[in-house]
């Protein structure tokens, strides 16, 4: 089976993503949500279309501040159904704002975003996913299990013979706290 391993090692656009971010540990509430919007916004897509679209999305999206997301009104809304550095799709624009408020929320609830993952966690990805679904729009499976995988809470981000998998078994990712016969 081919792992994204396979091709992002070297790739000029994948690479860099791979050898720093996916599969690292991640608590920064604004890294979080940019890592979920991106995840809401390549259902159907490809992950290198979200790679180019970045730093538009970046713009966007007032670089990811949930409290100014959150407040999105009818004509922010319209303004990013018409920008092209985004993926213009009008269910995945409306779930980015709507879960920037409930991600406001966990402030309250769990200290933040990170708070709220981590209180739930460990959970299989099945109980991540209907977790997922009951708190936030455009969450599906494949989404919450990107989501999750990228930033250390779900196994599988990485090959054990991947270079980059050893540089994160250092930093003990949430899904490595837990006895392997768990994912199973």
């Amino acid at each position: 089976m081919s792992s994204y391993c396979d091709y992002a090692i070297g790739d000029p656009l994948h690479g860099p993503y791979h050898d720093t971010e996916y599969g690292f540990p991640e608590r920064d509430e604004a890294r979080l949500f940019e890592r979920l919007i991106l995840e809401i916004n390549q259902a159907g897509l490809n992950w290198g279309l979200m790679l180019r679209k970045r730093n538009g999305f970046a713009r966007a999206y007032d670089g990811f501040d949930v409290d100014k997301v959150a407040a999105y009104t009818e004509i922010d809304r319209e303004r990013l159904l018409s920008d092209e550095g985004i993926i213009r799709n009008k269910l995945k624009v409306n779930a980015a704002i709507h879960n920037a408020g409930v991600i406001r929320g966990f402030r309250q609830s769990h200290g933040g975003f990170a708070g709220w993952i981590a209180a739930h966690h460990p959970l299989t990805k099945q109980e991540w996913v209907k977790l997922f679904r009951k708190t936030f729009k455009f969450t599906g499976g494949e989404i919450t299990g990107e989501f999750l995988m990228s930033i250390g809470y779900l196994p599988g981000a990485h090959r054990e013979d991947c270079p980059v998998f050893a540089d994160i078994a250092k930093l003990n990712p949430p899904w490595m706290e837990v006895p392997a016969d768990f994912w199973q």
